[in-house]
């Protein structure tokens, strides 16, 4: 039976129970809800969000739905976000994990990813596997704790996962679990609370997307009505209230049920204001109420409860003690009588506080300043004398006293320990916080602004208030061009990241100005970056501009790492991606070296140039430069590019018309994969879009096509994706459709000179020029693309070509437009790409039909079956349709024997098991809808079965 678990920091995720909670108070009032949360955790994966304002019960609604599961057998673990905790990575997130022990069976077994949590965990460390040679970089890091994560919380399984609180989370924890809610486990749950009036922009750093598979539930707790408040006050009290006590109840609380239960605390220490609730004497505001059960109190319990208001966080009876400035024995005491009064509870053993953030806020905005003031000095003192001392909160403390100059030194501090122990989200806190200091020098707020750029630039999403900040202090007079360099360098690096296209891109090449004088290679590589860009405007002579600078910096300067960087980005740079001497310069990268940056990039240059190979028709060498860098990637700790690298080999089996093989591996990647940002989009979406159109899916394709198209119309890679758009307008018979998916397309190809990449996107666009009448334009293109492909090694933009020059020719010369259309089918055989060959055949005997039929139909034939074998029955279905028109006088042969398929019929079944309506069948198979139904129908009674029987077998 699984266990269940409680976070260091957070509450107790199974301490109230249906009947009562924490303080004696029935569950009233979230039956509904209680019910949503309970059916989304049992179908896991799934994840939960839970937003509401504080004190209106997200926490209760949680642990209620943790019950209700542990009696079920799933188990929990929990952790809280606190806007002074201390610096450690992921802390959340670690805080939970680190109470999953009991949740894990003795024979669980556990991945050797989870290893990069040992040093995180070390009260697991025994049950975990040994640390791996982690990579020393945030991004990194990140990676390997989500890693981590997943296979711990798959030991553990079935889990849920709760972070509290989460709208005082940091950046880092944010995309932390932005990517595991992308990708939970089976049989993992997680659920997050957060106040959405605290919570600005989206809750994880960008838009969350719900992953096919998993359950999604946003919930947005509302307060309770009066009928709930009076059942809550019947629970309390032990009888049904009267009606004016509930209604007073409900006016003063406004059907929060913190501050319900505080009132109810007090009416049940007090029977008579049961009966006179004008007893309770006091506003409706949560301060009021608080202070009125703090009024009792003796001296001592009144001054320690102020002492941890000041204090702030949970909290040991030691430190509370001396900050009250008690005695043992007086402590001990006033501990006792402020918990029986339930002004505070008990968190974790040892550890005392407010039962919520707001209480304590109240009571510290009830202190007078002097009595603040002495507090803040008393605590300041005792949590300077602890070893370690906390350092953030040493910080808040000497920052509310007023003392800038201790501040800035306890800030500084806490900002080294977070970025020591990678925790870049509180370091990037604490920077903020320094930069709205008035009167810095310019030197600190420099140095200041390059912190906060360096530890927001790993971190999920950079705000734009933070961009704007950064950008204010870029433009403050005096700053040394070397750090304005680097912080404008910063700021574009983040817009590149975050927004993609041009994003950026100005500021990067600014900064590189800035920084050549005193960091030239911080300089070069800068302006290496954005000439090999993969997205973006800048035209290809304003990109071999950047990367000649670059050059000539590298070439004046001693520096082996910046030279390897700049010449593998000028690698990828066009026309060089496409020279014959690639080879050659992949060849000379180093394999062996104790600089981790030239490992980093030597596989970066190995995997740009097997998808570079793929992209101009190379594909014997796109194996040997993938494996080796996934193998590199391995052995580097680069498991990043070990993602990107490893999608090549999965491409190979599309383009070698494995296509059996091809479905097997890409299921294979996502499993391996589920987080790859590249398994829907590039040239994997495209291949999909490809493959799911040949097959009859339409809509599946264009939905693929889409999704790769809309991640950046500036990108590359996009365009085989527009390409494919385009193709199913000219099925439809809509070239001008085709044409305004084309155009920015096409104005990219020009504008970067793209000619060497083999996406259809040359013949697509001619074709759908000569069909829009502007034979100029298509003609344009094709002379373009000649010039732009001279010299350079690109067998798969050959073979468009001679498809192009085909397109031009068939009107006017039929027989040299198949001559044409054929040498484009030798040459996609020779790359070794039988669908595009069988597609080139398609066209040359569709251009020779009327010369010499014979010939035709039996390159038709051929076509046939190479399509047959694919699957690809859209295509081999529009062959068979030109095949009848050759020649419609052979004699069919006899129908087939009741109770068996035709190959026309078993098509036909194949598209019903997925789900296909007629009339995706007739536009799938060439075929009028009339005849559709026909074969649908014959299908059906043959095998004697349903549409839907059908659909559930394909499943």
């Amino acid at each position: 039976m699984a266990q269940e678990a409680t976070g260091r920091g957070g509450r107790s995720a199974g301490r109230a129970g249906r009947a009562a909670g924490p303080r004696g108070f029935a569950f009233v009032g979230r039956e509904r809800e209680l019910a949503a949360v309970v059916g989304a955790l049992t179908a896991r994966p799934a994840v939960v969000l839970v937003q509401g304002e504080a004190g209106v019960g997200k926490s209760r609604l949680v642990a209620e739905a943790s019950a209700v599961l542990r009696g079920r057998g799933v188990g929990s673990v929990l952790g809280g976000c606190h806007p002074l905790r201390e610096p450690l990575p992921f802390g959340p997130v670690i805080d939970a994990l680190e109470t999953v022990g009991p949740l894990l069976r003795p024979d669980a077994r556990i991945g050797a990813a989870a290893g990069a949590l040992s040093p995180l965990l070390p009260d697991l460390a025994d049950r975990l596997p040994p640390p791996p040679d982690g990579p020393a970089d945030p991004a990194g890091r990140l990676r390997a704790v989500l890693g981590a994560t997943r296979a711990l919380l798959t030991a553990a399984a079935p889990v849920v996962l709760t972070v509290e609180d989460l709208h005082w989370a940091d950046d880092a924890t944010r995309e932390l679990l932005l990517l595991l809610a992308g990708g939970l486990p089976d049989g993992v749950g997680l659920v997050l609370t957060f106040r959405g009036e605290e919570q600005a922009g989206p809750l994880l750093g960008k838009a969350f997307r719900r992953p096919a598979g998993t359950t999604l539930l946003d919930l947005a707790l509302q307060r309770l009505d009066p009928a709930a408040v009076s059942r809550l006050a019947g629970s309390a009290l032990g009888v049904r209230p009267t009606g004016e006590l509930s209604r007073v109840l409900y006016e003063r609380s406004a059907g929060l049920p913190l501050i319900a239960e505080e009132d109810l605390i007090t009416l049940a220490a007090e029977p008579d204001a049961a009966e006179r609730p004008e007893l309770l004497g006091v506003p409706r505001s949560l301060r009021e109420v608080l202070a009125a059960r703090i009024e009792p109190l003796s001296g001592p319990a009144h001054a320690l409860v102020e002492a941890a208001a000041v204090v702030a966080v949970p909290a040991r009876e030691e430190l509370l003690l001396r900050s009250a400035d008690l005695t043992d024995a007086q402590g001990s005491d006033a501990l006792v009588e402020a918990l029986a009064r339930s002004v505070l509870v008990e968190h974790a053993p040892d550890s005392y506080g407010f039962s919520h953030t707001l209480a304590g806020r109240a009571v510290y905005d009830g202190l007078p300043g002097p009595r603040r003031t002495r507090l803040h000095r008393r605590v300041l003192a005792l949590l300077a004398a602890q070893d370690p001392p906390p350092l953030v909160q040493l910080a808040h403390h000497t920052r509310a006293l007023g003392d800038t100059e201790r501040w800035l030194v306890h800030a500084r501090a806490a900002i080294d320990q977070a970025l020591a122990v990678g925790d870049q989200g509180t370091a990037a806190m604490l920077l903020r916080q320094i930069l709205d200091l008035p009167g810095l020098s310019t030197g600190e707020l420099g140095e200041a602004a390059r912190s906060l750029a360096e530890a927001i630039g790993y971190t999920a999403e950079a705000t734009d208030a933070t961009i704007a900040a950064l950008r204010r202090i870029v433009a403050t007079p005096g700053l040394a061009p070397a750090v304005r360099g680097e912080i404008r360098a910063r700021i574009g690096n983040i817009l590149r990241t975050r927004d993609g296209g041009s994003a950026g891109v100005e500021d990067l090449e600014t900064a590189a100005g800035e920084l050549e004088a005193d960091n030239p290679a911080h300089a070069a590589k800068t302006l290496a970056v954005i000439a090999s860009m993969d997205t973006g405007d800048a035209t290809a002579a304003e990109r071999s501009a950047w990367m000649d600078r670059a050059l000539a910096i590298v070439d004046r300067i001693d520096d082996p790492e910046t030279a390897a960087i700049v010449h593998t980005n000028r690698l990828v740079s066009l026309p060089a991606c496409a020279s014959p001497g690639v080879p050659g310069l992949i060849a000379a990268l180093p394999r062996r070296s104790d600089n981790p940056r030239l490992l980093f990039t030597t596989v970066i240059g190995l995997s740009n140039a097997a998808e570079i190979a793929l992209c101009v028709g190379l594909d014997g060498r796109v194996a040997a430069w993938a494996e080796e860098a996934v193998a590199l990637g391995e052995r580097a700790g680069l498991p990043g590019l070990v993602v990107y690298s490893s999608s090549y080999p999965v491409l190979l089996e599309w383009t070698s018309g494995n296509w059996q093989r091809w479905d097997t591996a890409l299921a294979a990647y996502r499993t391996r994969f589920p987080d790859s940002p590249v398994t829907d989009t590039g040239l994997l979406g495209a291949a999909q879009g490809v493959v799911a159109a040949a097959r009859g899916h339409a809509g599946e394709a264009a939905e693929r096509f889409r999704r790769a198209v809309g991640q950046d119309a500036t990108g590359v890679l996009t365009l085989p994706s527009a390409a494919g758009l385009a193709r199913l307008s000219l099925a439809a018979a809509d070239p001008d459709a085709a044409w305004q998916v084309l155009a920015p397309a096409v104005r990219l190809l020009r504008r970067r000179e793209l000619w060497p990449f083999a996406f259809d996107l040359l013949p697509t666009a001619v074709e759908t020029a000569l069909l829009r009448g502007d034979r100029a334009a298509a003609s344009a293109l094709v002379t373009d693309h000649a010039a732009g492909t001279t010299g350079l090694e690109c067998p798969g933009a050959d073979a468009e070509h001679q498809l192009a020059e085909g397109l031009l020719l068939v009107e006017g010369s039929p027989v040299e437009a198949a001559a044409a259309f054929e040498r484009a089918r030798a040459g996609w055989l020779a790359i070794g790409r039988p669908y595009p060959a069988a597609l080139a055949a398609e066209r040359a005997a569709a251009a020779a039909g009327t010369a010499d039929p014979e010939a035709a139909a039996a390159a038709l034939t051929e076509a046939i079956a190479v399509l047959d074998g694919l699957g690809a029955v859209t295509d081999a279905s529009r062959c068979r349709h030109r095949l009848r028109g050759l020649d419609r006088s052979k004699p069919r042969g006899p129908r087939d024997p009741a109770g068996l398929l035709s190959p026309r019929e078993r098509q036909v079944a194949d598209l019903l098991a997925r789900g296909a309506r007629n009339k995706d069948i007739a536009a799938a198979l060439f075929l009028s809808e009339r005849t559709a139904e026909h074969h649908v129908a014959a299908v059906l009674r043959k095998l004697d079965t349903t549409r839907k029987a059908l659909r559930d077998a394909g499943r």
